[in-house]
């Protein structure tokens, strides 16, 4: 049996999860059973901290110019919130990421507020209906100010005279089930419907909006 092997994939995290699976002498998130003899390599080094792979191809990519870079560089003050997994707090931390963020936009010291809201991306991931309907609504309220939300982000954005982007890069919690091609559930042998974990096809939407403007695509 050859002792080098190249492996492939296109997603980081994934392949960083092998890795050290495959590198690591010292290993316990699960039982290898054995240690692997192999020369690992792959496309690019896929975490420079953690040196994996040790073996690569080609150097990782230089990113630069990025948009929070252009901003730091004409010296924009910036406020970046994200949020936190999973099913077990669906709601993440949308409603407290909503107050900070209404909070950063009208008290004055920041030209742009970056936010990212993935409740629908990250619960939907375990394609549970119950617990993905919970996200997503909560992920709305945050937005617009649906019941409980003290401060919506759009009317803080309005209060101020700003711009509102929403951008979307894939679908996730739309399709909660596999369908064939007659656009029908697909099932186990066992006549149980499959679950869809991935992100989905399903089109999505950006949009720009500021008072007396909306652009919508």
């Amino acid at each position: 049996m050859p002792t080098d092997k190249c492996w492939f994939n296109f997603r980081v995290d994934r392949m960083t999860m092998l890795e050290q699976a495959v590198e690591y002498e010292k290993f316990d998130k699960f039982d290898r059973v054995w240690v692997l003899k192999i020369r690992y390599a792959d496309m690019f080094q896929h975490d420079g901290e953690l040196k994996l792979p040790n073996h690569y191809l080609v150097s990782s990519p230089l990113i630069d110019r990025t948009f929070g870079e252009c901003l730091v560089h004409n010296g924009i003050h910036t406020f970046t919130c994200s949020g936190i997994t999973f099913n077990v707090q669906p709601k993440l931390k949308a409603l407290e990421i909503d107050q900070k963020a209404c909070d950063a936009i009208l008290c004055g010291r920041f030209y742009q507020v970056h936010l990212n809201i993935p409740n629908g991306d990250m619960v939907g991931h375990i394609s549970v209906v119950e617990a993905s309907v919970v996200p997503c609504k909560t992920a709305n309220d945050a937005v617009k100010g649906f019941n409980f939300v003290k401060q919506m982000i759009l009317d803080a954005v309005d209060q101020v005279g700003g711009i509102f982007v929403v951008t979307v890069d894939h679908g996730n919690a739309a399709d909660m089930v596999k369908m064939n091609k007659k656009g029908e559930p697909t099932l186990h042998k066992e006549g149980n419907v499959q679950i869809l974990t991935s992100h989905t096809l399903q089109p999505v939407f950006d949009e720009i909006t500021r008072e007396g403007l909306r652009f919508h695509g």
